[in-house]
């Protein structure tokens, strides 16, 4: 499952590139259980997993009937034994290789829950803004969608070849409910948007500093996806000890 030249092609011209199916769904249906069975206090797992619920919801100014579908995200699944079979799936880890050589680190982890009839637009950013380490071009995101993700379920959004616009300023945006650490860049140009829409199991590699975001949840049901960053053997921090603070772990 390792990239083919065209592809790690489009990834440095495009700042990202999409692979279809590249993920099996029976993979997908063990994470999202187990997602489910986290939210619902079912299993025992590690205190360095955190749950971050929508803010609409810890403001009460929506009401869920089920606790799955107030959680906007689940991070850190670094020691969660279910989710390491994700960090490590050997074609995500193949494809990583082509992009960033023989030994990959996870920086950080997510389950994106996006609960329906929530605000929930997460505003354009790009993702080293909240990492330590360098260079960016060491450094590599996926985004796996469970069940599908589309215009109406709020898909991810970029701008191609943003990538090489450098760090750009981000600001919270002016909006009356925000998750928290969603920032966002004010000085965009919206038109030049693409909209990944992808089918369960198909998988985004995108550069740090792309551009992207996505939209509000309408389609009555969450939208759900598992993302990673990996970082590289390359990569340098103000902390020479990076590889022993916890900041990553090795996966390869």
């Amino acid at each position: 499952m390792s990239l083919s030249t065209d592809q790690i092609e489009t990834y440095w011209k495009e700042g990202y590139v999409l692979v279809e199916g590249l993920i099996p769904q029976t993979d997908l249906d063990l994470f999202s259980s187990r997602f489910e069975a986290i939210v619902g206090g079912d299993v025992e797992v590690s205190p360095m997993m955190k749950i971050m619920k929508d803010v609409m919801v810890v403001k009460r100014a929506v009401e869920k009937d089920n606790p799955v579908d107030e959680v906007n995200k689940l991070f850190s699944l670094e020691n969660d034994p279910v989710f390491f079979n994700y960090l490590s799936h050997p074609n995500l880890c193949s494809s990583l290789q082509g992009l960033l050589g023989k030994t990959l680190y996870s920086l950080a982890s997510n389950v994106f829950n996006k609960p329906s009839g929530v605000d929930g637009k997460h505003p354009m950013h790009q993702d080293l803004r909240y990492f330590r380490l360098r260079p960016a071009d060491e450094i590599v995101g996926v985004w796996t969608s469970i069940g599908g993700a589309n215009r109406e379920s709020g898909c991810l959004s970029v701008l191609p070849g943003s990538h090489r616009l450098g760090i750009q300023e981000h600001t919270l945006p002016e909006w009356e409910f925000v998750n928290h650490g969603f920032y966002g860049i004010e000085s965009l140009d919206r038109e030049q948007r693409v909209h990944v829409e992808m089918n369960s199991g198909d998988t985004i590699f995108f550069h740090p500093l792309l551009v992207h975001g996505s939209g509000s949840n309408r389609s009555g049901v969450c939208r759900r996806a598992i993302s990673a960053h990996y970082a590289s053997d390359n990569c340098v921090s103000d902390k020479s000890d990076w590889r022993e603070l916890g900041l990553t772990r090795k996966i390869i």
